[in-house]
């Protein structure tokens, strides 16, 4: 199938027709499109917030030129400052509008809530642009699986933006791990116990407000289900909370603090998937879960399985005495993981350099450092051919499966689910299995691969 347009722009199929014949779908090389001297031109959707410094970081490459800007929100915090800062690029508050006018932009950056991402960035990749979307990938596990698919069909650039994954203290944990100094791991605990800001727990508020005349609201809904404006829940920041825009604490930070244990471990998809949660209300998130993941073994892991177990919940730590060599007087981080392992025990904290137990096998100004790389700057250079990605769709993609895969476990407490990831189908409860994609807004409906 080929990715169709959004019924509402009938210019955009128009578009996405000459711009791909134009630039080559399936020959996206940048020495062979575009000038040797030529800059790499880019558009933001998303300017605000997590944008903002998205932006930025891309900007900071000496090769970039900003040349097209997104946001459905014209304040100061969000188009207008980037507006300000980049004076010359175009400036929109529909991206459809924008991919329609695309002819000169390689890269699209995304970052907007999750529920955008994959609507976004697919039609992006479809008329050849590389994508750079923030974390996590997608709002489903469908949307993550026809990422990943398009990015190899219509051979863009992408990268997925789990920055930490370039800091120095996960690429650091992660060649301890390839390097053996704790050997074959046999378990893993990893966990997120800081309290997060936006709404859990909580019905959907009575009536509405008076939309600001700054924020294109029927916009900013995109493929989500219509509903009515109030000030302060929903945009610019609290959708986290809700079922219909974001994906919860696991969603939030699973793509980061899950990351080095699927680079290390050499990851793909579990096979089973245990969650105990309290029930979910209709529309919000829960404010607390515990999710077993089972995964096939690995060349890093003992024996033909190994386990993962995710918590979340505010000041909530794995047990202690699953931890391995890890001594009862350390002060576990608020975030992070710990690999247990035949030699020893690994810390990975959220953000911080990873530590090695028992101390006395492991003396610490023995122990290697790698160093960080740019993420922002990574996708721009291989967008032109200088470099490659490390959170590309094909690790990206599979990655973000795995954790939305917890999520529709929260939805099924105390009972486990069986994944068969080929056919991407969870085998034992059709209930489920109805999670692993969605419906979309009338007038709003994508088409995939």
């Amino acid at each position: 199938m080929a990715m169709a347009t959004f019924p509402t722009r009938r210019s955009f199929l128009k578009s996405t027709t000459a711009a791909g014949a134009a630039i080559g779908l399936n020959a996206m090389s940048y020495s062979r499109v575009y000038g040797a001297n030529q800059r790499l031109r880019i558009a933001s959707v998303g300017t605000g917030g997590k944008g903002w410094s998205d932006l930025n970081g891309v900007a900071a490459s000496p090769d970039v030129e900003v040349v097209a800007l997104c946001d459905i929100d014209s304040s100061e915090k969000h188009l207008g400052q980037a507006a300000q800062k980049y004076a010359s690029a175009r400036q929109y508050d529909d991206w459809r509008k924008l991919l329609d006018e695309s002819a000169d932009v390689h890269g699209v950056m995304v970052s907007t809530p999750d529920f955008m991402h994959a609507p976004i960035s697919m039609a992006a990749m479809h008329l050849g642009k590389h994508v750079f979307c923030q974390k996590p990938l997608t709002h489903t596990v469908y949307e993550a699986r026809q990422m990943k698919t398009a990015a190899a069909k219509y051979n863009v650039t992408t990268q997925m933006c789990n920055q930490i994954q370039s800091h120095s203290a996960y690429r650091t944990a992660v060649h301890m791990v390839h390097e053996g100094l704790i050997g074959k791991v046999t378990e893993v605990h990893s966990w997120q116990g800081g309290q997060p800001s936006w709404p859990r727990n909580i019905a959907r508020p009575q009536g509405s407000d008076p939309v600001p005349k700054h924020v294109r609201w029927d916009l900013w809904q995109g493929v989500a289900p219509e509903r009515p404006f109030k000030v302060g829940m929903y945009h610019p920041f609290n959708w986290r909370g809700w079922q219909d825009y974001g994906t919860g604490q696991l969603g939030d930070f699973g793509c980061h603090i899950l990351d080095p244990v699927f680079k290390s471990l050499q990851l793909t998809s579990p096979t089973k998937i245990t969650v105990e949660a309290p029930t979910l209300l209709p529309e919000t998130w829960t404010d607390r879960a515990s999710v077993s993941y089972e995964f096939p073994g690995t060349k890093y892991t003992l024996g033909t399985t190994l386990p993962v177990t995710w918590y979340d919940a505010a000041g909530v730590l794995p047990p202690r005495e699953k931890l391995g060599d890890i001594p009862a007087d350390y002060k576990l981080p608020t975030a992070g993981s710990v690999l247990v392992g035949e030699k020893g025990s690994l810390v990975i904290p959220h953000v911080a350099m990873p530590v090695l137990f028992p101390e006395d096998r492991f003396p610490a100004n023995e122990l290697p450092v790698i160093e960080g790389v740019d993420h922002y700057t990574q996708w721009a250079d291989a967008c032109m051919g200088k470099a490659k990605t490390t959170s590309h769709f094909d690790y990206a993609g599979p990655l973000t499966e795995t954790v939305l895969l917890g999520t529709i476990g929260i939805r099924f407490p105390g009972q486990q689910l069986a994944w068969d990831a080929e056919a991407m189908k969870i085998t034992n409860q059709p209930e489920a299995q109805k999670w692993i994609t969605k419906p979309y807004r009338k007038g709003w409906e994508p088409t995939w691969i």
